[in-house]
């Protein structure tokens, strides 16, 4: 059950919930919990039952796939007013939970059970709207990834990683490890890719993180 304080701070995160008739916001404090979860844990792995979702208040949760050899790819992060779409399509379609979710930054979340979720489905527009415009959102994001993954050249790809992460600061503390996971290649391709961009001139790589040297060239190899 959600208490008073932790009601005022779900509707600001989620606004819908300032337009949701009596009933739905009724049952909303009378079913969801609100839940703290640590980062590193691992919300739901791969052919996990379903048996709620989490709209985060705070905090970010990375959803990806590891394939036979062990390989990660990210396909997609969510955070503050948002929730995962793999999550609603499981509970919507009774199945298991087809990837791996880890909290990447400590999250503060509501959590609704997935019986509950699918009654509010079927039986409110606004929330019915809500969830689809959640399916709209991700599924954009995901064609996103799979159009790189068959059509950009990773050095492309690392570029552009580089350029979006190294907005703020030209130093981005990121392993060769991490930027494999994030991308879906093997920690060998990345480290011949920076190996490049060093000999370039665009980046300076040491242990544990980059910097970006050549900002402007960079941006031209990503293609940004």
């Amino acid at each position: 059950m959600i208490d008073t304080n932790q009601f005022e701070r779900i509707v600001r995160a989620l606004p819908i919930l300032e337009h949701a008739d009596p009933g739905l916001l009724r049952e909303f404090q009378q079913s969801a919990f609100f839940a703290r979860i640590p980062a590193g844990h691992d919300v739901f792995i791969e052919g996990d039952p379903v048996d709620a979702i989490a709209l985060l208040i705070s905090g970010v949760v990375r959803v990806y796939k590891i394939g036979e050899t062990g390989r990660e790819i990210t396909l997609y992060r969510f955070g503050n007013g948002e929730s995962c779409i793999l999550t609603a399509n499981a509970i919507l379609s009774q199945k298991n939970f087809p990837a791996v979710a880890t909290v990447e930054k400590e999250a503060e979340a509501v959590m609704i059970p997935a019986d509950t979720f699918r009654d509010w489905v079927r039986r409110y527009d606004l929330w019915r709207e809500f969830v689809f415009e959640l399916l709209s959102q991700r599924l954009s994001a995901v064609m996103v990834i799979i159009e790189e993954v068959a059509f950009r050249r990773m050095d492309v790809r690392v570029a552009a990683l580089l350029t979006e992460r190294g907005r703020r600061s030209d130093s981005i503390h990121i392993t060769h490890q991490e930027i494999a996971a994030e991308l879906g290649s093997s920690r060998e391709v990345i480290s011949r890719i920076l190996e490049d961009f060093s000999a370039q001139g665009t980046v300076e790589v040491s242990r544990g993180s980059i910097k970006i040297l050549d900002r402007e060239a960079l941006q031209d190899q990503s293609g940004m």
